[in-house]
């Protein structure tokens, strides 16, 4: 057996004691569910195959995850705490601009790019990595909605402007075009897609 196959559990699958020997297999594991998701999408992602590429004793992954499912959860649990925190640059466009720019430039990637439509395609069947995928955007909306909030304490926006309905008007054509489109996810939409938002936004439609 080996030392990652004695290492300690608790919990759940996917929960598992920081630091240490299984901080260091989780993060393997979960670098390498990544990589097989953006290589070969959600339904050829097996267990025991990240086992043998992250070098990792196929026990150890059945105990802490448990199903292909599970790991994808914990993986995107992951994704959202690593995320970068929000940009605050004092103006309304300036946030949605840096907000923007961080959706755009992870989607350009050309691994999370593939990592994020192969979740996508996969919580339209199931039922479980659809719940992780909201979770994911919940988190991510919430750490960026102050900024909105703070744009209507400055009287830059109506009062009773739903933060995260702005912050998702944000993202939405980014990701439209990363699922729709092979056009560039460049600069560019990103700024328009600010833009946007806020105008939309100072008119009144996410009151």
């Amino acid at each position: 057996m080996s030392a990652e196959e004695n290492d300690d559990t608790c919990g759940d699958p996917g929960t598992l004691r920081p630091g240490g020997r299984t901080a260091r297999v989780r993060a393997a594991v979960l670098r390498t569910a990544g990589d097989a998701l953006a290589e070969d999408g959600f339904a050829r992602l097996d267990l025991a195959d990240v086992a043998r590429r992250a070098d990792v004793g196929k026990s150890t992954v059945y105990r802490r995850w448990g199903t292909v499912a599970g790991l994808v959860a914990d993986l995107l649990t992951d994704m959202a705490e690593q995320s970068l925190p929000r940009t605050e640059t004092g103006s309304l466009l300036g946030d949605l601009r840096a907000n923007a720019e961080l959706v755009r430039s992870t989607l350009a990637d050309p691994r999370q790019g593939a990592l994020f439509k192969a979740v996508i395609a996969a919580a339209t069947t199931d039922a479980r990595t659809a719940e992780s995928l909201h979770r994911f955007y919940e988190i991510r909306v919430a750490e960026w909605a102050p900024c909105v909030e703070q744009a209507v304490q400055r009287g830059e926006l109506p009062e009773g402007t739903d933060a995260h309905e702005v912050i998702r008007a944000v993202s939405a054509p980014l990701y439209y075009r990363l699922l729709t489109s092979d056009a560039p996810l460049d600069r560019a939409a990103g700024i328009r897609a600010a833009e946007a938002a806020a105008a939309a936004a100072r008119a009144g439609v996410y009151t």
